[in-house]
């Protein structure tokens, strides 16, 4: 379960950006008090789902629903040679306790710390 490092990306101009490739499973650290922007790229063939699941997650109250299970993560569909972008702090119940990405092995990930 490699780990995914962050990018300071509060510096003023340009920054080093690294990509890295995700494996079967891999881990990222969420930072409530930062914004932090997972971006993953899809290169391959054929649709990928990126399942976002921190292992703290049971249930949360969502005013006029009631009690939601966020137990099973976050899927998030990648097409094909496409990307998407999430904000970790709008899905924070989705990233309590240690944060584990499956799903998308050989896609392509960045961890921004805005």
């Amino acid at each position: 379960m490699p780990a995914i490092a962050s990018i300071d990306a509060s510096a003023a101009g340009p920054f080093t950006a690294p990509i890295t490739t995700l494996t079967a499973s891999d881990t990222i650290t969420f930072r409530p008090n930062k914004k932090q922007l997972l971006v993953v790229r899809n290169p391959t063939g054929g649709s990928l789902t990126l399942n976002i699941d921190g292992d703290a997650g049971t249930t949360v109250t969502v005013p006029g629903l009631g009690s939601v299970s966020v137990a099973s993560g976050l899927n998030i569909a990648i097409p094909t040679l496409e990307s998407r972008a999430v904000v970790l702090s709008t899905v924070s119940a989705y990233c309590q306790g240690t944060v584990t990405l499956t799903g998308a092995a050989t896609a392509f990930a960045q961890l921004f710390d805005l």
